[in-house]
């Protein structure tokens, strides 16, 4: 084999053996019942994690009591605390997986860090750019006399979910849907997630999410808890001001001199 050949294969190779990645499910320690903790390390230091919770709605066939007519059911499925993770890191790209129930189901986030070149300069984010589902009719504790059952995947359409500055994490406390088309007849499938707070790269420190890039609908809602306050503020101001210029005219009137109303009073003056 030519020596050039040897070389380039040993230096593509030997660095994707030395990354080794672990990935753990933390789910466990979350507070809450429904919100799960992934977490990828490369080297022993962390270079992917993620805290979510995920509702997923997938519609199905059943036939029905004529046995001739389809009718169409909807299976509601949340991510177990026991699921199998298996994650990915790069400079640009990155990965997460979930499966549970024997790999009946697996749920799957893909990550891209891009630049824009702007008027102002490079723009430079990271964002979800697929989110796939694959998943198996034949498993019968959702899909119970599903029709023609098989395994489907449904996946995300030019995907631009999530997108946030590079360097930060992202947070979303409201809930987000996305739609997925799946290749059980073109079918729907809902992906809702809340409770999120995600970071694919340039993670600073194990186990911390670098500062937070909050999504538009928790800035609203946080503006509109805060308005009220700002409101009172405004109001107490304006009293406080009012009720200062009043006192200074009262104190300016009192100190002026009072001239006499009656005329005849003039020649003692």
């Amino acid at each position: 084999m030519d020596s050039t050949l040897v070389l380039f294969c040993f230096f593509n190779i030997l660095p994707r053996i030395l990354a080794e990645q672990e990935v753990e499910n933390l789910s466990g320690l979350s507070t809450s019942p429904d919100k799960d903790i992934f977490v990828v390390r490369e080297n022993g230091t962390t270079c992917l994690m993620a805290e979510f919770a995920v509702r997923i709605v997938v519609p199905f066939d059943v036939l029905a009591m004529n046995g001739i007519d389809l009718i169409t059911e909807q299976a509601l499925m949340t991510l177990p605390r026991g699921a199998e993770v298996q994650g990915k890191c790069g400079s640009t790209e990155a990965e997460l997986q979930m499966s549970w129930n024997k790999d009946a189901y697996t749920f799957s986030l893909f990550f891209i860090k891009e630049a824009h070149n702007l008027s102002k300069g490079q723009d430079v984010v990271w964002k979800i750019n697929k989110i796939q589902f694959a998943y198996d009719t034949n498993e019968p504790s959702h899909f119970g006399n599903a029709f023609n059952p098989e395994k489907h995947t449904a996946s995300s359409h030019r995907l631009s979910a999530f997108v946030t500055p590079a360097g930060r994490s992202y947070e979303c406390q409201a809930q987000q849907t996305i739609s997925l088309i799946s290749s059980d007849h073109q079918k729907g499938v809902t992906i809702s997630m809340s409770e999120v707070r995600i970071q694919p790269f340039d993670i600073k420190s194990d186990f911390m999410f670098s500062e937070a890039y909050k999504c538009i609908t928790d800035q609203r809602e946080q503006l509109e808890e805060m308005l009220p306050l700002i409101l009172g503020i405004i109001l107490a101001l304006i009293i406080v001001i009012t009720l200062g210029v009043y006192h200074i005219r009262q104190k300016m009137t009192a100190n002026q001199v009072q001239l006499p109303t009656d005329r005849s009073q003039y020649k003692n003056m």
